[in-house]
């Protein structure tokens, strides 16, 4: 149960704010789009791409160690914060 916690507080908060929460805003604000539709297929798509990245994590700790695979996700983080504070 703690690590269902950590893992759905950490991905909320991630996800507040970003690109595909104002997408589906957006998509949502469309005075004859049906918001049911809007609902499911952001959450088909969130629901997707989390499959893809648990199977792909757990493809990848057969090959590579867990620490490792937190040093290179530290380093992607680091440099995407980087590369959007340099273009703004």
């Amino acid at each position: 149960m703690k690590t269902f916690f950590i893992v759905f507080v950490s991905i909320f908060l991630a996800e507040l704010g970003d690109k595909t929460q104002l997408a589906t805003l957006l998509f949502a604000s469309e005075k004859n789009i049906n918001k049911y539709v809007v609902f499911l297929g952001a959450a088909l798509a969130l629901t997707t791409t989390s499959a893809v990245g648990v199977l792909a994590g757990d493809a990848l700790s057969n090959y590579i160690n867990q620490r490792y695979l937190n040093y290179a996700a530290g380093i992607c983080f680091i440099v995407i914060g980087i590369f959007l504070l340099l273009n703004r």
